[in-house]
């Protein structure tokens, strides 16, 4: 049953606001039945370069559903997220960089000591909002439910290897395998479960698109023609934008779904994981500067925010955001009474003004073969590998990273700039 009923008395209308009007959080602060329910759409290995809006790439996918998003509201160009998805996805659901949390690479376990949003939102509000995740959860084989959400049910792993042939996890813990189109399927799993929510909620739906294998979506869903299955030494881009203009289709679906007073109700964020994958990247990207990479193309990605309080329609703001900052942004808009956690700084401010919340941006990756950090203050951007060497970029005007600063002498605001990275750097590795 949905929350927001269409009421055919004065007295049935004074029963429903006394059951579901209001709750308290711990701070005696009211939340009632307008405030806003909270859509994060998380987007696999989605870069700048793959989606509408922005210079790069010269290939964009059809996607109306998104484009109406972003249009409706604020997109962030300068957002930093982490080159792979496990660490992407832990710094926003915990609010701390991926060494604070042991998650620098993929296939690494989250600590169930971590609190992670749902848990955080439902503990700060009183319970007042309904938690879940449909869709990827890749911090591990426990069941995600175990850190204090309310719902859970996805792929049983990391990614599929087949968008028609996967294993699903229910919210009970059982698995059973799937034959429906991926997308289609957590869409329908996400509608059924706003659609039983009588208070508030928070949906953190994490598709499993546009990652490969690239596989065909059904016909109705793309604009990308009568594309043959997809085999090894084909042009892998057509199936690429046929995924993320199925997956915007499914977007579209999900929102058409609810009533119009819910759905304007609505706070809506997008965000992709990482940068594109190398098989479909896009000048002036290249396969080495995206996913897996600190360069731009492999941490710079979409960010656009729609909803009840943003003001700021159809502009772009260059402020300096980090994925760790969506844990206390969602908590602000869930009423928690927040600014600053752990690594997080709510970003709430933007929606509205253009008093930017930080000063620098931070980003690592850490596997067998590298270990590396990046600062930037939006002005000049430093590379750091923990062998000592260094790369450093002005991003004023070589903003893909082609002219290392470290080849020439510095000039002196040069040097200094660099100095101040590195103390920034060492005051959050310490």
């Amino acid at each position: 049953m949905r929350k927001n009923l269409k009421l055919n008395g004065v007295l049935f209308a004074i029963s429903i606001f006394l059951l579901f009007g209001c709750a308290k959080n711990d701070d005696n602060e009211t939340i009632t039945s307008s405030s806003p329910n909270i859509l994060f759409i998380l987007a696999d290995d989605i870069g700048k370069d793959a989606m509408s809006g922005f210079p790069e790439g010269s290939v964009k996918p059809n996607t109306p559903n998104l484009n109406n998003i972003k249009n409706s509201g604020i997109t962030f160009n300068n957002n930093w997220v982490y080159p792979v998805c496990s660490p992407t996805r832990a710094c926003i659901i915990t609010g701390k960089y991926g060494f604070r949390t042991g998650i620098e690479w993929v296939y690494e376990d989250l600590s169930i000591s971590e609190t992670i949003l749902h848990k955080y939102i439902k503990q700060e509000t009183n319970d007042a909002y309904a938690t879940a995740l449909v869709g990827k959860w890749h911090l591990g084989t426990e069941n995600p439910k175990d850190w204090g959400m309310d719902y859970y049910t996805g792929p049983s792993g990391g990614g599929v290897f087949n968008y028609y042939n996967w294993e699903l996890r229910n919210d009970d813990g059982s698995y059973t395998f799937q034959t429906d189109y991926i997308t289609e399927k957590e869409t329908d799993l996400a509608i059924d479960w706003v659609n039983d929510q009588t208070k508030p909620w928070f949906l953190y739906l994490s598709y499993t698109a546009a990652h490969s294998p690239f596989h065909v979506p059904p016909a109705e869903m793309h604009s990308q023609g009568d594309l043959p299955d997809y085999a090894d030494g084909m042009d892998p881009l057509p199936y690429f934008m046929a995924c993320i203009e199925a997956m915007d289709y499914q977007i579209g679906r999900f929102l058409e779904s609810m009533p119009e007073n819910e759905r304007e109700n609505t706070v809506i964020i997008f965000v992709g994981d990482n940068g594109t994958e190398s098989a479909v990247a896009q000048l002036p990207y290249t396969p080495s500067t995206v996913k897996g990479s600190l360069y731009q193309g492999g941490v710079n990605t979409p960010l656009f925010i729609s909803g009840p309080g943003v003001t700021r329609i159809g502009e772009i703001d260059n402020s300096l955001i980090t994925g760790t900052d969506l844990f206390a942004t969602i908590a602000d808009i869930a009423g928690v009474s927040v600014t600053e956690i752990n690594d997080s700084k709510s970003f709430t401010s933007l929606f509205s003004t253009t008093s930017s919340p930080r000063d620098y941006q931070y980003a690592e990756v850490k596997n067998d073969n590298k270990d590396l950090w990046a600062i930037s203050n939006g002005h000049y951007k430093l590379i750091v590998n923990a062998d000592g060497s260094e790369e450093m970029f002005d991003l004023t005007i070589d903003p893909y990273e082609s002219n290392d600063l470290l080849n020439e002498t510095l000039n002196d605001s040069q040097l200094e700039a660099k100095t101040a990275l590195e103390n920034e750097l060492t005051q959050i590795r310490d």
